[in-house]
């Protein structure tokens, strides 16, 4: 045996590359024609559906079973139950969980040769899924419909019409069929148009469907509420005998109209141009509306940390100091009542520290420089002392016009530090000086005039008192 397989090796593994392609091409056909092969596939699951007909099923043939064109199983057998056609459908496991109670089936033909298959559709979600063994009724599919029993039923006349029409037509037709493909073309839009008229008009159907119901609702419910319609038509009632008592009054509103529609044009002119405003703004406001959903979320994450400190720190503080606002609050009362004059004090106190702060920059130093400046010189003056004590002599020197200004400024410092003597020493100050003696040369002839005057008058020349003498002395 062995030699002779040697021998004949060629022909031997021919013979094994044929045995293969059979069985793999015998297992191709099988697997098309429906076989199952049980340690490789997993069993189908059954559902059952009854037609009115199953003409032209025939099980065992690869009709198939499908769904949205996609096949899912195959038909599996018909029996004939009460009259009806039950179809058996052997559907693959992994399709089953599409399945629900409300489910519908069609047969359809896949050519002119009635090569018939079931089209499934599965139903809605909201429905319960459809367990294994299941029979969609017969409410729920449609037998493929032929073309002579829509013949049938039509009657006589319209069957000889129809054959009148069809031959001539046929006659008409004869060798123009490019021209019938160009009319046909031309009839596309309006086949279009008529698609989206059925389209509306079977909506119009769902709605009045819907209207018919609602009025059915609303008729139900109009004579249960009988008692209450017959109330409502006596309001009713007293209402426009109301109205009729008052013909003078709304005759004089629909006078008053004319003036309240001018009014109401004017108005919505104004609010066309805050409209026109509110436009820009409230486009302006987009980037910030933008941003509130972060700002919302970071308010959050503000929010939840800060929420066991407010209820367990802050609300218990706040009801521990309760007692104590209600007893401040006369004291607060009087507070608020003497808060203007305070508000005045601050005020000046705030611009007397503005002012002491105030750097002018590099032209000038401010006050606080120049406070700094005085105490490092106090201290410096009163850090030594020698036999004569702390106290050091103090020698201030200025100019006759800076001296003129202190005494113009302020004529307490005049008379505290008695300037005058000083700025009408003629060796001292000779501007100073000279104007000093021609204003009081004017000072005694003012006086000598007011006491001649007192003479003529008959008074003694002793009763003009004489004004003090303040002479106005130059800052040059």
């Amino acid at each position: 045996m062995t030699r002779a397989i040697r021998t004949h090796a060629s022909s031997f593994a021919a013979i094994l590359v044929l045995l293969v392609l059979a069985i793999v091409v015998a297992g191709y056909i099988l697997s098309h024609e429906g076989l199952r092969f049980p340690l490789i596939q997993s069993s189908p699951v059954t559902y059952n559906a009854e037609f009115s007909t199953a003409q032209a099923v025939t099980p065992g043939q690869g009709q198939t079973v499908r769904i949205s064109g996609v096949q899912v199983g195959t038909i599996g057998g018909v029996t004939l139950k009460n009259g009806l056609a039950d179809v058996q459908m052997n559907i693959l496991p992994q399709y089953t969980k599409l399945l629900h109670t409300d489910a519908t089936a069609l047969l359809r033909p896949k050519t002119g040769l009635d090569d018939m298959f079931i089209e499934l559709n599965p139903g809605t979600k909201s429905a319960p899924r459809a367990p294994a063994g299941f029979t969609i009724p017969v409410a729920n599919t449609n037998p493929v419909v032929n073309l002579d029993e829509v013949l049938e039923s039509l009657d006589a006349d319209s069957r000889e019409y129809l054959d009148l029409l069809v031959n001539g037509a046929g006659i008409g037709l004869a060798h123009r069929g490019d021209e019938l493909a160009q009319v046909l073309e031309r009839f596309e839009p309006t086949h279009r148009d008529l698609a989206r008229v059925s389209t509306a008009v079977a909506q119009r159907g769902t709605d009045l469907r819907q209207l018919v119901n609602s009025l059915q609702r609303l008729n139900t419910a109009l004579a249960a509420k009988q008692g209450q319609i017959v109330q409502l038509v006596n309001s009713s009632s007293l209402v426009f005998r109301a109205f009729a008592s008052e013909d003078g009054n709304i005759s004089r509103a629909v006078a008053d109209l004319p003036a309240t529609l001018d009014q109401t044009t004017a108005t919505l002119a104004k609010v066309q141009a805050f409209a026109q405003q509110l436009g820009p703004a409230a486009h302006n406001l987009l980037p910030a509306a933008a941003a509130l959903p972060a700002a919302n979320a970071a308010l959050a994450s503000l929010a939840k940390p800060s929420a066991p400190i407010v209820q367990n720190q802050i609300r218990p503080f706040v009801v521990a100091a309760r007692p104590l606002v209600r007893n401040l609050r006369p004291a607060s009362i009087k507070l608020a009542a003497a808060t203007p004059n305070l508000t005045k004090v601050f005020g000046v106190l705030n611009n007397f520290v503005n002012m002491v702060g105030y750097n002018p920059g590099n032209v000038e130093h401010g006050y606080l420089w120049w406070l700094a400046w005085l105490d490092h010189n106090a201290r410096t003056l009163f850090s030594i002392q020698d036999a004569n004590g702390d106290y050091r002599p103090l020698f201030l020197q200025a100019s006759c016009a800076t001296v003129t200004e202190v005494a113009d400024f302020d004529p307490a410092v005049e008379s505290l530090l008695n300037l005058t003597p000083l700025l009408t020493t003629a060796g001292v100050c000779p501007t100073q000086a000279a104007a000093d003696v021609a204003d009081y040369k004017k000072y005694e002839q003012q006086l000598s005039v007011k006491r001649a005057l007192a003479t003529r008058d008959g008074r003694s020349a002793g009763s003009v008192t004489a004004p003090a003498f303040q002479p106005k002395l130059p800052v040059n």
